[in-house]
């Protein structure tokens, strides 16, 4: 069943109009009539089975109780990818279940994120979100930021745990820390993992990292590409978190 999220608080019984984008993609992408019912998750992240009127206004039939979220809130923070890899990173860490997916200007990120062109950036990737969203039937779109520098996203997020993932550590073998943070974490606590752009994390961010007590830790032996390593890791939190 098609899923739709949707600004208004609902409540069963009550009817609400549908923005044009869900209208055009349920009316006309899905081909909907009178009488369809889909999934609405409403401003407040809770879902709610809905019913197509003859006036392709929508009746709110009742409440559905699910929970798909990961138990623990993760934040996924990327240096900035080159090309379209932002999309990427944003569309399948939002369906394995990031809470939040954050870029940042790295020392050695490559590509550039012009100022005047930010808002629009942020915008497409929001609404890839949204649809990685409705895809993987959640409740929860994550919120997509960019930062200028690592510094500023570190003070700036809130977080309860801090990992770094380092391709050094990989190649000499650290296979542990990433197990012993993961047994750690407790059930809704916020969990922030950096990852590198392509050309890796500098000495001078792994210090400001190591300052701030962060976990360094190998995502296993192989080395991964930047937008292969954070899904990687959300990989690993639903295994150890979800999956017991």
């Amino acid at each position: 069943m098609q899923r739709y999220f949707i600004k208004p608080i609902l409540k069963t019984g009550t009817r609400f109009d549908l923005d044009s984008n869900v209208s055009k993609h349920w009316l006309q992408v899905m081909r909907g009539v009178p009488g369809d019912q889909a999934e609405f998750v409403d401003g407040q992240e809770d879902l709610y089975l809905g019913q197509l009127n003859e006036d392709h206004t929508v009746t709110v039939v009742k409440p559905l109780e699910t929970y798909v979220e990961l138990p623990v809130k993760v934040t996924i923070l990327s240096g900035l990818p080159k090309q379209d890899k932002a999309e990427w990173i944003v569309q399948k860490a939002t369906e394995m279940g990031a809470d939040t997916i954050c870029f940042f200007g790295a020392d050695w990120s490559v590509a550039k994120w012009q100022p005047n062109k930010l808002a629009k950036k942020l915008s497409r990737l929001q609404k890839i979100a949204q649809g990685g969203a409705e895809q993987a039937h959640r409740t929860h779109v994550p919120t997509v930021r960019y930062f200028n520098t690592l510094k500023q996203a570190v003070a700036e997020l809130k977080t309860d745990h801090l990992l770094v993932a380092y391709e050094e550590a990989a190649k000499r073998g650290e296979q542990a820390q990433l197990v012993k943070l993961l047994n750690r974490v407790q059930k809704n606590e916020r969990l922030t993992a950096v990852f590198g752009p392509e050309g890796g994390i500098s000495p001078a961010e792994m210090q400001l990292l190591e300052q701030r007590h962060a976990t360094v830790a190998g995502l296993g032996p192989r080395i991964l590409r930047t937008e292969t390593a954070p899904l990687y890791f959300l990989a690993a939190v639903s295994t150890m978190l979800e999956l017991q």
